[in-house]
């Protein structure tokens, strides 16, 4: 496997590349896991196209992962808690909000709540999507630079936009889309705030086959980068960061 200075693969020298210039890329999580692919591209590179792009050819749910850092700051729950502590108000919500064993793919899921930018009219056309996932990542960025951001001061609830809670160790904790495009944003350098969408296959319903989706990947000049890719990767980016300090 070729290698660069910094011990990255090329494959996901490729992938940071692209991410850093605003391009989409594809995700597979794991063998064993989800095994889907996302469309992947930076929240703060998103356009009405790539919306649109999304919806249609990947046609999974497009959401916004985001910093689990970020996350702690703007006061964001995991929709699971949101729902366990409305069940004080309605007992018909106790048999339906997850619990161990509920998920076939992991342990809890990292939805967090559906959000509008109050700029937005209805928030459901690809302009609309695009300038709420847009201020999402601006709004990340701002967090993490130490601002002082009220998230409700720009976003309402509910929403057509999911965002997405990153566990707080990233790949170290939770192998999910959502952990390993954080991961991608941190070892490329970027704001993390990741927009993903799975891909389904048109004849079945079902997620798109690894090998389709890298086929896709091949027709339209995108970098195809696999989780354990990236675990690796941010293992070497952790040690990096670690002999910085």
């Amino acid at each position: 496997m070729d290698s660069g200075a910094n011990g990255y693969s090329e494959n996901i020298r490729r992938a940071i590349t692209a991410l850093q210039n605003g391009e989409m890329i594809l995700l597979f999580d794991l063998e064993g896991r989800e095994e889907e692919t996302d469309f992947t591209i930076a929240a703060t590179a998103v356009t009405p196209a790539d919306v649109r792009w999304m919806r249609k050819d990947a046609g999974g749910l497009i959401c916004v992962a985001l910093d689990p850092n970020a996350s702690e700051k703007l006061g964001l729950p995991f929709m699971a808690d949101i729902v366990r502590e409305a069940n004080q108000c309605s007992t018909a919500l106790r048999g339906i909000v997850e619990k161990g064993g509920d998920l076939k793919y992991d342990s809890r899921s990292s939805f967090s709540i559906w959000v509008n930018h109050r700029d937005t009219r209805t928030g459901i056309p690809d302009n609309d999507r695009a300038l709420t996932i847009n201020k999402l990542g601006e709004t990340v960025s701002r967090t993490l630079q130490g601002q002082d951001v009220f998230f409700g001061a720009e976003f309402r609830t509910p929403g057509h936009v999911a965002t997405l809670r990153a566990a707080k160790r990233l790949v170290q904790e939770r192998m999910g889309q959502t952990e390993l495009s954080i991961a991608l944003a941190k070892i490329a350098g970027i704001t993390p705030a990741m927009v993903v969408c799975e891909m389904l296959d048109d004849r079945t319903g079902r997620a798109l086959e690894k090998d389709d989706a890298r086929q896709y990947g091949n027709d339209h000049e995108l970098v195809f980068v696999e989780g354990k890719e990236v675990v690796e990767a941010y293992g070497l980016w952790l040690n990096q960061q670690s002999r910085k300090n």
